[in-house]
């Protein structure tokens, strides 16, 4: 699969921004070689299933310049790394409880040039900063996912939508939504791309 998959949707995109999108699939595989952070089966499709899946944040919501963005057990960098390209003005801050899953966040992050971004070896729960928006990407039940990032919200809201958790979900989250007892909203992938991946794909956002 090439990276036409994702300049189909994101045409804007500098020359730069394309020539970091087209360098992922090569750092993800020598990285993988060493340290798994994606499924063997799923390198293949790294830019539908990873990295178009990222971005699709940013069809719900664009971050503005001088925000900043908590990803919540990033694994190997998603949703971060990719909307980091996408949001070079913005401040990332990707976070793990695995170790090795940061190092290789941090090689990816550092071989793209991406001055944007910060790579921590910790929990949510032990951040004492505030952010403008947390993402992630389907790390647990958002009932225990809300209690790690509560409390670490800007309260000065500048976007479109006002500072919160836009959490990447798939499947039917009916019951899942209902046992959080939040008030959410749901925007729909399927919307925005026509691949048979996202056809249950979902941000899920909710205000902080």
């Amino acid at each position: 699969m090439t990276s036409d998959i994702i300049f189909k949707y994101f045409s804007d995109l500098t020359a730069h921004q394309r020539a970091q999108i087209e360098q992922l699939p090569g750092l993800y595989e020598l990285w993988n070689g060493q340290i798994n952070v994606i499924s063997r089966k799923d390198i293949d499709l790294l830019y539908e299933r990873h990295v178009l899946h990222s971005i699709g944040i940013a069809k719900v919501m664009g971050f503005l310049p001088g925000e900043s963005v908590l990803d919540v057990g990033t694994g190997g960098g998603f949703p971060g790394i990719p909307l980091a390209v996408l949001f070079p003005q913005t401040q990332f801050h990707l976070v793990d409880s695995i170790g090795k899953k940061i190092k290789v966040v941090q090689e990816v992050a550092g071989a793209l040039g991406l001055a944007n971004v910060r790579a921590s070896h910790m929990r949510a729960e032990q951040l004492n900063e505030k952010f403008d928006f947390v993402v992630s990407r389907a790390v647990t039940q958002l009932k225990d996912f809300y209690p790690w990032v509560r409390g670490k919200f800007n309260k000065e809201s500048k976007n479109v939508l006002p500072n919160g958790i836009l959490y990447l979900k798939g499947g039917d989250l009916e019951q899942e939504i209902k046992e959080s007892g939040l008030k959410v909203q749901q925007y729909y992938l399927k919307d925005h791309f026509t691949e048979e991946f996202f056809e249950t794909k979902q941000v899920i956002y909710v205000k902080g």
